[in-house]
């Protein structure tokens, strides 16, 4: 604090609000300066001790039962809704009692996915069990797991499975 106030009492009150320092008028430029210095050298000394005492990283995710409970919930109304096109967030998140807000955090630290993404991948997992196990063509099972467009159920399909829809089910009908 840099201030005119010069009783001892006036200096009291400026530590107590919190300076770091208390340096009256008239001042002489080069000891600001120092001390500013000095200052400056105590805080990144000070921070660097914490660095090195406190490291701050997250802790394992533990799932709960309750957490369980949630993703198992989850799964069996996206597999209810799964031929519906218009399935929603909202209903999920309505379905499970809880804001968008909180389905999203939750799912995200428990599955790593956000919501429309847990949806989708509910879909296409149902989508690889009906391309391998079934006779039905990509169009088809696209519709029945809820994708309107088939170009977009491939997009996601590669995405997810690193191969098109076509290639994965001549591949796993091949194996069976």
């Amino acid at each position: 604090m840099l201030t005119a106030n010069a009783t001892e009492e006036q200096r009291l009150m400026g530590y107590e609000t919190g300076a770091s320092d208390y340096i009256t008028k008239p001042f002489n430029f080069e000891i600001l300066l120092s001390r500013i210095k000095h200052l400056i050298a105590q805080q990144a000394a000070f921070r660097s001790a914490l660095q090195h005492k406190i490291e701050v990283k997250p802790q394992d995710i533990a799932i709960t039962p309750l957490d369980e409970k949630l993703i198992q919930k989850a799964i069996a109304f996206t597999e209810q809704n799964i031929a519906n096109p218009d399935f929603s967030v909202e209903e999920l998140s309505r379905e499970l009692g809880m804001s968008r807000v909180y389905l999203y955090k939750r799912l995200v630290a428990l599955t790593g996915k956000a919501p429309l993404e847990f949806i989708r991948t509910v879909r296409l997992k149902r989508a690889a069990q009906l391309l391998s196990e079934s006779q039905l063509t990509v169009a088809e099972v696209a519709y029945e797991v809820g994708f309107n467009n088939p170009k977009y159920f491939t997009k996601y399909f590669k995405q997810e499975f690193k191969e098109l829809p076509s290639a994965y089910a001549n591949n796993k009908r091949v194996k069976v």
